[in-house]
This record gives C-alpha cells, structure tokens and sequence, in this order.
C-alpha cells in the first residue's frame, strides 16, 4: 500500500513462499468445506450461514494472490482500472472476513449466553442478510480504493499513492474495524468459554463441549496472529508518512507492512482447515443435534 513501488528481495522471496501454500492448501480446505455445507449439512442454521459467508469471502480472497505473485516480479504497467478492481477485491475480502467473523462470534455469544433471546434475535433469514449487508458495505467502504492510484504507475498492490495516508479517515477506519472486532471477540470468547466449562461434566473432557471450546480458542487465536501485525504495520507507517516517526524507519515499517500483509492471508488457509473439520463432523450429526453443535463450535 505504498507509493515506491520497489520491493526487498527477502520480502519478495517471503510472499512467494507463503502465498503459494496459502493459496493452494486454501483454495482445497475452503472448496472441500463449502462441498460438506452445502452437500453433506442435513440443514443449514445461522451460525452455517455465517460461516459458508466467511468461506465464500476467504475464496474470493485467495484467487487474487495468483496476480499478487505475478505483479511483484514483473516490471510490465498493468491497466489501471484492472489493479483497482484487484485491490477493493483484496480489502473487501480481508475486512468482510474480520467483519463475519465477529458475527460467528457474537452468534455464538447469544445462542450460548442468552438462548432465550436467541430465539427472538437469531435466524436464518437474519444471519443471511447481515452478511450482505456487510459484504455491500465493506465494498462501498473500500471502493476509494480506485481513487488511490498514482497517474504514472499502474502497477498493482504496491503501488498506491499518498493520497492514501493523507486519508485519516479511511486509515482509521480500517483500524477501527480491527480493534473492535478484535475487542468484541476476545469478550465473547471469554464468556462462551466460561459458560461452556460450567456445563461440560468434570470426568468427560473428551465431550463435544470441550472440542467445541479448542475450535472457539483456535478461532480467536488465528485471528490475532493472522491480522494484528498487519494493523500494527499499517499504524506504523501511517505516522512514519505523517512524520510522526523518523523518516530513516520508512523503508523497514514498508517492509514489514508488505510481510505483515502477506501473513494476514493465513487466516484464509487456517480457518477453511478448521471449518473443513466442523462441517466434516456436523454432517455425521442427526440435524436436531446438528443444530445444537453448531453453535457451540
């Protein structure tokens, strides 16, 4: 997201050595969990939807990494309009993902929580029009994006102009975004897991409840390694841009911002793994109790 287009070679060899396994372990996991949602699930709840939405969202994410690879080792001008729509791809499927993923768990807050108001403020219908919402909204958000462009390059993911860091709102935006998804998370976790520790039987660790909890803490635990570096970089750079920081630091902050970014996009691979896993067992499930399971996992 920086205007000098030049790249370190370590951080070239870094990308390319995560995003091709990101992208193919990825690509696999999400395709073969949306089969078993799709095919296998007996019938789809809220906290389904919200998942198949997070998967549909992390897909959509991974077939733009294929260009990444290509636009960072090669010097060829690409058609402006062509990198814009790769980019707002880019962010609408990295924010839309952290964005359902607080709803996946504050889904499971209320149904574990609160059950009986669970049965006024959760369905299908809703579940499955606050992902559109969304989706339409994080589109709408991140189409500035197509206006971020230097006039003289045209190359892509690297190659966004000042404009952008003059833009605090969009900057803080995308912060905000994080950290109170990050906040509201880490909350509903916390009490999902104490609630689901009261109900589990002292002699039977093995149960339902406690995979339910490893899937919860996994879940909770991916998000932050997968997308707080990257917001710390990009928090970084802003005031190194803003001549908060030591101009010297620019180039290292960029870098780390490039590598951080390129880290996030685990979060596509490592969570398409663990919902292969929770479709793969919900759909052995009768559908009663495959209601109930889902959403505790």
């Amino acid at each position: 997201m920086a205007n000098n287009t030049s790249i370190e070679n370590y951080v070239q060899l870094f990308q390319i050595t995560v995003y091709i396994p990101t992208f193919v372990l990825g690509l696999l996991f999400n395709v073969m969990a949306l089969w078993f949602a799709f095919c296998k699930i007996r019938k789809l709840t809220e906290s389904t939807i919200y998942l198949v939405s997070l998967i549909i969202l992390d897909t959509l994410l991974l077939f733009t990494l294929p260009f990444k690879i290509i636009f960072y080792g090669s010097e060829y001008k690409w058609d402006p309009a062509f990198c814009s729509f790769l980019e707002s791809l880019y962010f609408v499927n990295m924010y839309g993902s952290i964005l359902i993923s607080t709803c996946v768990c504050v889904d499971r807050y209320i149904a574990i929580r609160h059950p009986f108001l669970a049965m006024s403020l959760r369905s299908t219908k809703k579940a499955a029009m606050v992902s559109s919402i969304i989706c339409l909204g994080v589109w709408a958000g991140t189409s500035v994006i197509y206006q971020f462009h230097d006039g003289t390059q045209n190359t892509c993911f690297h190659s966004v102009s000042n404009k952008t860091w003059e833009n605090t709102a969009f900057l803080a935006t995308l912060e905000t975004a994080f950290l109170g998804s990050l906040i509201t998370m880490i909350f509903c976790t916390a009490q999902i897991i104490i609630r689901l520790k009261r109900i589990r039987g002292p002699h039977d660790p093995l149960t339902s409840t406690s995979k339910s909890v490893k899937v919860i803490v996994a879940n909770l635990a991916t998000f932050v390694v997968c997308f707080t570096p990257f917001h710390v970089a990009l928090l970084l750079y802003y005031l190194v841009k803003k001549q908060v920081m030591m101009s010297s630091l620019q180039q290292i902050i960029r870098s780390f911002v490039q590598i951080s970014l390129c880290w996030a996009n685990l979060n596509c691979c490592l969570d398409a793994i663990c919902y292969y896993f929770v479709f793969k067992e919900f759909s052995k499930l009768p559908p009663q109790e495959s209601k109930r399971t889902t959403n505790t996992a």
